[in-house]
């Protein structure tokens, strides 16, 4: 039985807790803030000012295993609304987001403590990147499994690659706030590493990424995320006459790859129109914010009503350059809105190129410049390619990935309960 661990509840992390959960494997599921159809707090989602609840509600069959930390996470939600960066300031802020994961996963370990050798009897314990540390620690004292989910690359990766775009767009540089990690952050990250049993990634990219580590790992899985639930059939308004009508939906940063977008589109002129929606990565960026100018920008829109215009628009463009899996690219596919996106997304692993999307070289402005205009000369391929993107939504919702994550976590438990640990690193030998 598992003690799983997520401080803000995403998509990826309900489906995991509902998948446990259902396979018999879930002891307990640790956040920040939960909602669940009909109770105080998910009355209150539908105040003024409190619509960010709405994002924390989880299917109500795992409300007796939930038990939440919030005052932290509340902290920072109040804070972000009144405005007071001081609080919220990257990993130095009393409310911001590394203290929210550091809180909870120091929370967890606590408990593990506490509970002692009653602990022992849990196999293991399922946390995320930058929350997982205390807890691995802890687990590790009693004896039980560590299992890890790293829901984006690598950090040595991500430098690497992301390094070159300094040079490449001098002038996007701001944008890249990964760069902002401090070293302590970063030797968290690699500790955590050292002390899973077991690895879980969503993609593909993600997993290579962990060439890059500097020494052994546990052994790594790859299991993509799953669809949202598919729209109803679409109609593709014919593109006779008009331009192509182009989406991008994610954080305005060049780790996105959006001056490669911007560039692509200029070049192409009136035959495009590009919206852009999404939030900037730092304010003052005389070059984003020229491009941002010269588009339909939208900074912050409710995720139904981004779904809906996915299915608005021709082509989700998204030409991220280190992305962990990128749940735009599914929730766009789900409403036959075909998909551009690269080889450092989960694109290699959801979409066949020129069947329900198109691949690109990550960084290659030509490439996906030559995409875009492959489109405009041959525009029955987008109705075509939307369609197959459905029916690739269809074959996986979210519960085939609870599903096989449950069965990979089964396997694991299995492995590691049958290996006595090493007293050196914590590692089942």
């Amino acid at each position: 039985m598992l003690v799983l661990s997520h401080p803000t509840g995403n998509a990826n992390a309900r489906a995991a807790a509902l998948g446990l959960l259902q396979a018999g494997q879930l002891t307990a599921f640790q956040t920040s803030i939960a909602t669940f159809p009909g109770d105080w707090l998910d009355r209150l989602s539908g105040l003024p000012g409190l619509g960010e609840l709405r994002r924390r509600r989880f299917d109500p069959a795992l409300k007796d295993v939930t038990a939440m930390w919030p005052w932290r996470e509340a902290g920072r939600l109040l804070a972000s609304r009144a405005g007071l960066r001081s609080l919220t300031a990257h990993e130095r802020g009393a409310f911001c987001v590394d203290a929210v994961y550091r809180s909870l996963d120091l929370h967890i370990a606590h408990g593990l403590a506490k509970a002692g050798t009653a602990a022992a009897g849990r196999s293991g314990v399922y946390a995320y990147e930058d929350g997982a540390l205390a807890s691995f620690q802890a687990a590790r004292s009693l004896g039980i499994a560590r299992l890890y989910d790293l829901p984006i690359g690598y950090w040595r990766a991500a430098r690497r690659l992301l390094d070159a775009e300094q040079a490449r767009w001098p002038e996007w540089q701001s944008t890249l706030t990964g760069f902002l990690d401090s070293e302590e952050k970063l030797a968290r990250k690699d500790q955590e590493l050292r002390l899973a049993d077991r690895i879980f990634v969503a993609s593909s990219f993600t997993r290579r990424t962990l060439a890059d580590f500097p020494g052994p790992l546990a052994a790594i899985e790859v299991i993509p995320y799953g669809f949202p639930a598919v729209g109803d059939a679409r109609q593709h308004a014919a593109l006779a006459g008009r331009p192509l009508k182009l989406l991008f939906v994610g954080g305005l940063s060049q780790r996105k790859g959006i001056a490669d977008l911007f560039a692509a589109v200029r070049a192409l002129g009136s035959r495009v129109e590009l919206t852009v929606v999404g939030a900037k990565a730092v304010e003052g960026n005389a070059a984003l914010d020229a491009a941002l100018a010269a588009h339909r920008w939208i900074p912050s829109l409710p995720h139904d009503a981004i779904l809906k215009l996915m299915r608005e628009h021709d082509v989700f463009v998204f030409p991220s350059l280190f992305e962990g899996f990128g749940l735009v690219i599914t929730e766009a596919m789900s409403q036959g809105t075909p998909v551009i996106t690269t080889d450092r997304t989960a694109g290699p692993d959801l979409i066949e190129h020129g069947r329900n999307g198109w691949l690109v070289e990550a960084g290659n402005t030509a490439a996906l410049q030559a995409s875009i205009e492959n489109l405009l000369q041959h525009p029955e391929q987008v109705a075509a390619a939307g369609r197959e993107a459905m029916d690739t939504a269809r074959r996986r919702p979210w519960e085939v990935y609870g599903r096989e994550l449950a069965e990979a976590v089964a396997r694991t438990l299995d492995d590691t309960a049958r290996r006595p640990l090493t007293k050196e690193s914590g590692h089942h030998a």
